[in-house]
């Protein structure tokens, strides 16, 4: 089961421009794009959504309130296994009562939920995106808008824009074959107005001791410092951004976020000998989420990301180890 920190994980990449778009529908269909990235990072609202994928079905309930302080979100799991992820700016906490455990993540910067900002120049380029019918979801009426792939290393989606505000109301993920692998829907949504600040509190925070603490800081860094690097990568993919993360015990994990503009993978690089159990090794799925994980030079290198499989096993094959600076 995908959690809610797939959800809240990943940073953004960078700012929108337009670039290489003709035709008149293309330009129209790619300034919906924009309204709906400039809507996710602007916009206060909560709301209950539903995310399928496969034969689960997920209901979470969302709380969001920009203002001059900056940026803070509730998400709430309502059915399945209780979880909870509070976001103060850079701050993510996930707790899971289950285990008694709060994970804890900053440095990964205020991506937007539910979709981080994109590099439309290089959307443009790898997805033919043009605007659909004028749809309705959680009693709005929203616009769609079709992304198609150029090629086979990415997914094709259909996004529905809520016609007033621009939010992002629904999100339907295809693949090659035009299945279904993933869908996200508002159920309910209010849009702006006054949100009580009760409703972005923990319900778990105020329960006292007793949670184990899981700090996972993540720090920008030069890879290549420590040897790694990652050469020829799948078309229209680029490294955004590298960082090392806190994995405790006195060991950290190296991580390299890649993007086509769209889609991001992560990944992951972290010694063979500190893992409790051995790793699983090849290709494996979550819902629109493949994970691809090799053995090199005595550690575990795993590629995750809301790709195709061949794009994962292409990506986690292009990480190399050279002597250190």
């Amino acid at each position: 089961m995908r959690s809610l920190a797939v959800v809240a994980a990943l940073a953004a990449t960078s700012a929108l421009h337009v670039a290489d778009v003709r035709a008149e529908g293309d330009r129209d269909a790619v300034e919906w794009l924009e309204r709906i990235y400039s809507a996710s990072e602007r916009l206060s609202y909560r709301g209950t959504f539903v995310y399928q994928h496969d034969d689960e079905v997920e209901t979470s309930r969302v709380t969001r309130v920009v203002d001059s302080s900056g940026v803070r979100e509730r998400l709430e799991a309502l059915d399945g296994t209780p979880r909870e992820i509070i976001r103060v700016n850079d701050e993510l906490k996930c707790y899971l009562p289950a285990t008694m455990t709060v994970k804890v993540e900053r440095g990964m910067g205020t991506k937007p939920f539910p979709f981080r900002r994109a590099d439309m120049p290089i959307i443009t380029q790898q997805y033919d995106i043009r605007k659909g019918m004028v749809e309705r979801t959680a009693g709005r009426d929203c616009q769609a808008i079709i992304l198609v792939p150029k090629d086979n290393l990415r997914y094709g989606h259909k996004l529905c824009a809520d016609v007033e505000s621009g939010l992002l109301v629904t999100a339907k993920t295809f693949n090659d074959r035009g299945k279904m692998v993933e869908r996200f829907s508002f159920t309910q949504l209010a849009i702006g107005g006054s949100i009580d600040n009760e409703l972005l509190r923990s319900r778990y925070a105020s329960e006292g001791g007793g949670w184990r603490v899981e700090d996972h800081a993540a720090a920008a860094v030069d890879l290549e410092e420590f040897g790694w690097t990652i050469n020829e990568l799948p078309a229209g993919f680029r490294r955004v951004t590298t960082l090392r993360r806190d994995a405790g015990n006195g060991h950290s994990v190296g991580q390299i976020v890649v993007s086509d503009g769209l889609a991001a993978v992560s990944v992951f690089i972290e010694p063979l000998g500190v893992r409790a159990q051995p790793p699983q090794l090849g290709i494996s799925r979550q819902g629109a989420v493949n994970i691809y994980s090799r053995e090199l030079d005595e550690h575990l290198v795993t590629a995750v990301g809301e790709v195709p499989a061949e794009s994962v096993r292409r990506i986690a094959g292009a990480v190399a180890r050279r002597t250190p600076r």
